[in-house]
């Protein structure tokens, strides 16, 4: 198999950040799943993801303690910490809790951090297969800016891929699906692989995983993080990843959301085929639960929220909820089992922009036809702080004949009319809508 078909359509799925940021435990990820399998499974979530510091047994919030103790293997690999995630007790890492998510039809990932743990380099653990340790392996001037437990691989030495083939070696025993891998689509950090400073993807390192994902033998998606990836490397991107981001870290204010339609703008026409720019985690319902600063319910109105799900489905962003599933309220819910539009998500195709303005924006897209889907989808997004009415006139659509097509709008769930020379909707501040054209 190819990578690209290990994501044929945008992944969709739960990830542990926006609330228990680096300090989430068994119980909780095991019960975001349950909810997950009970509820969201037949809408077409179905990735759980445990996100950043599960090797770090003292992680309480969303701080990263500086040259915090990891729990690591023999061969320099970090492993879960025990008194976090009983179950991997007695060497069994990550595969009971993969083969109880997989229980429930669902699917397992986990995060990493580029490199290799500063910890081993200072104790000199070994590299499986090899007859090196780990200070051979690191290189101590590729570092990231915001958590200290790494140092990026020495690309000249001939531990660095057996490193990273060992690594991915034990996510395939663990039954990992999904490996999300940060401090590597876009950094600010010293990179050998490019000989300069900028915000650039570590190239090598992405090449580096892409061979030892292929070697291990098992399909696992490979999402890379933080942005804002540059679309100069959209070939890269595609060649070795099934997501990555465009964006730095999104969360619930409307100025993030704003970003956005930009950050799309530009990315228009790089995604499809098992390849998907990633707009980050939607931060909806109870988040921030392991924050100092309290937590809270997502910050966004209701119909910023739906602005928000509007622009990731049309756009084929892939969808990652980020809340304390167990604790949605109705219309959280709601946003994350709407058929109609998560259909848009994965069926559609060639999504593009017909115009943005400072008041306004009007995407469409094409409907693959399967199980008798639509023809096309029509999303108008108001970015005004008032009402306003937001309109696409034909002569502005020439993928296709605006006229004469009966119009369902996929929030109301209802047909509201046939189009003429314009199609047009009275949004509040903030607000959007999509219609499906058929």
């Amino acid at each position: 198999m190819k990578h690209t078909d290990f994501a044929p359509t945008p992944p969709m799925g739960w990830n542990s950040w926006d609330c228990y940021g680096a300090a989430v435990n068994e119980e909780q990820l095991l019960g975001n799943a349950r909810y997950m399998a009970d509820n969201l499974l037949k809408h077409g979530w179905d990735i759980v993801t445990c996100d950043i510091q599960w090797s770090e047994p003292n992680a309480r919030d969303t701080f990263y303690a500086p040259n915090a103790p990891l729990c690591m293997d023999e061969f320099s690999r970090l492993i879960p910490a025990e008194n976090r995630f009983p179950s991997s007790a007695g060497g069994r890492g990550f595969l009971p809790i993969s083969r109880e998510i997989h229980k429930m039809g669902l699917r397992f990932g986990i995060h990493i951090m580029r490199g290799i743990p500063r910890q081993a380099v200072y104790l000199k653990t070994k590299i499986k297969g090899t007859d090196l340790t780990a200070d051979a392996v690191a290189n101590p001037f590729s570092t990231c800016p915001w958590n200290s437990d790494m140092y990026g691989v020495n690309l000249n030495s001939p531990g660095a891929q057996a490193y990273y083939d060992s690594l991915f070696e034990l996510y395939a025993e663990w039954e990992i699906d999904f490996v999300k891998v940060d401090d590597i689509a876009s950094t600010s950090g010293h990179h050998t692989d490019r000989g300069r400073v900028g915000s650039v993807p570590a190239v090598a390192e992405i090449e580096m995983i892409r061979r030892a994902i292929d070697k291990c033998g098992r399909p696992i998606i490979l999402s890379l993080s933080p942005g804002p990836a540059a679309v100069e490397y959209s070939w890269m991107f595609r060649k070795n990843a099934n997501m990555w981001r465009m964006t730095n870290d999104v969360w619930d204010n409307w100025g993030a959301i704003l970003h956005m339609f930009e950050r799309c703008e530009s990315w228009q026409g790089h995604g499809g085929n098992g390849c998907w720019p990633d707009c980050d985690m939607l931060p909806f319902g109870h988040i921030n639960c392991n924050s100092r600063f309290g937590d809270n319910y997502c910050r966004l109105t209701q119909d910023e929220q739906i602005t928000m799900m509007n622009l990731w489905s049309i756009f084929r962003s892939p969808l990652i909820v980020g809340a304390e599933l167990r604790d949605n309220d109705e219309f959280t819910l709601s946003l994350l089992t709407n058929d109609e539009v998560l259909r848009l998500n994965k069926h559609s195709f060639s999504p593009n922009q017909i115009y943005r303005n400072r008041d306004s924006v009007a995407w469409y897209s094409f409907d693959d036809g399967t199980d008798g889907g639509g023809l096309y989808y029509v999303a108008l997004f108001n970015l005004k702080d008032e009402p306003a009415t937001v309109t696409v006139r034909a002569d502005q659509v020439d993928a296709f004949e605006l006229r004469g097509r009966r119009v369902r709008d996929l929030w109301r769930h209802k047909d509201i009319g046939i189009t003429g020379d314009f199609l047009s909707a009275n949004l509040p501040p903030h607000g959007s809508v999509i219609y499906r054209l058929t």
